[in-house]
């Protein structure tokens, strides 16, 4: 995917974040999709309001492109529905969808960006994909290291991030955020050769 995929065609960039509503879960693992979606919305100068699609929206320009950004209000294993439904509100075409989500193969911090592919054991992305029909989006990946010891990682991603990682934790959400502005501004490959190295 290049910047210029879809050509001019209408609709706007979707860039959803995917995590799990409410306050009970606001700092955990699970919710840097959100996290990273709130250093976004900074950068456009909005604040999320209620959408009919069961999702919190932006909308504002980001790289001189039009852009939504977006949380599912639904929990992270029904994402699919509200993404769909925005999707389809704002007409926006399935090569200009980019989900933020944390993935527990990377270590701590680590970013990796692609388009397609599996969902890796991820309930977010197979939502996602099953709600769409197609895994064809782009992925802003955003590692938070494996469970230590004998932990369930179903345990460990809805606990909050370390001390230690909260300390490192803004700096991360900003390298991410930048990622999202890389892939809409100058395409895939610029933005891996940027941030998978």
């Amino acid at each position: 995917m290049t910047s210029g995929q879809d050509g001019d065609s209408p609709g706007p960039w979707l860039v959803v974040g995917l995590g799990n509503p409410g306050p009970g879960y606001a700092a955990n693992r699970h919710n840097v999709g959100y996290l990273v979606l709130d250093v976004l919305a900074g950068r456009v100068g909005g604040r999320f309001s209620a959408h009919r699609g069961r999702a919190q929206v932006v909308e504002g320009r980001l790289s001189g492109r039009r852009i939504v950004l977006a949380k599912p209000l639904s929990y992270m294993n029904d994402s699919g529905g509200p993404v769909a439904a925005v999707r389809s509100f704002y007409r926006a075409p399935v090569g200009r969808l980019i989900v933020v989500h944390d993935e527990l193969d990377l270590e701590y911090g680590v970013l990796r960006v692609k388009a397609g592919g599996g969902d890796n054991g991820h309930n977010g992305l197979r939502s996602v994909r099953a709600a769409l029909g197609s895994g064809e989006y782009s992925r802003v990946r955003v590692g938070i290291g494996r469970p230590p010891g004998r932990m369930d990682p179903a345990t460990y991603v809805l606990r909050d991030f370390s001390g230690e990682q909260r300390r490192e934790l803004a700096v991360v959400l900003d390298r991410a955020a930048d990622a999202v502005e890389s892939l809409i501004a100058e395409g895939l490959v610029a933005t891996q050769n940027r941030f998978n190295g």
